[in-house]
């Protein structure tokens, strides 16, 4: 099975790295492409500088981003045809219950506050990831006539 993607969209290296120990200590191979802010994330995901990259399988994105916030990303994902069925997760700080609530107005497929404690936040990222990875189901990456992408997700039953 080829490694999944994850697009993780964060401007502190800390939750970079924490976030990045917990994936490698899973049981899937997980390949992590990380954006500092929402203007790195489009370029990425649009595939631009010249760089083509395999779209994600699951963003994480962070709210509280500099030049163009996560709000703002989000809603630019799910309002492009071609992004929108890309599964994204907030992972976040804040618990503020009008951020949750913008959030699954603009399109977000899960909310999750980050933990300060070094142990709660390992457990969150692996659970995201036994979640998104282990659980649910995600599409297929379709071309524009409805053919199986080279490199998408392999069709799974749910399991790993």
């Amino acid at each position: 099975m080829k490694a999944l993607r994850v697009l993780m969209v964060e401007d502190n290296p800390g939750d970079v790295d924490l976030t990045r120990e917990a994936l490698e200590a899973s049981r899937t191979g997980i390949e992590l492409t990380v954006a500092r802010d929402g203007v790195e994330a489009m370029d990425i995901l649009r595939g631009g500088g010249g760089v083509s990259r395999p779209r994600p399988d699951l963003i994480l994105l962070d709210l509280n981003l500099p030049r163009k916030g996560g709000r703002e990303t989000l809603a630019e994902i799910k309002g492009d045809e071609d992004l929108r069925y890309i599964p994204v997760v907030i992972l976040t700080s804040s618990d503020a219950e009008r951020d949750i609530a913008e959030s699954y107005a603009l399109g977000a497929n899960c909310y999750v506050t980050k933990s300060g404690d070094l142990r709660a936040f390992r457990r969150v990222v692996s659970a995201v990831d036994g979640f998104w990875f282990g659980v649910v189901k995600l599409p297929e990456k379709r071309d524009d006539v409805g053919n199986r992408v080279a490199g998408g997700p392999a069709p799974t039953s749910g399991g790993r």
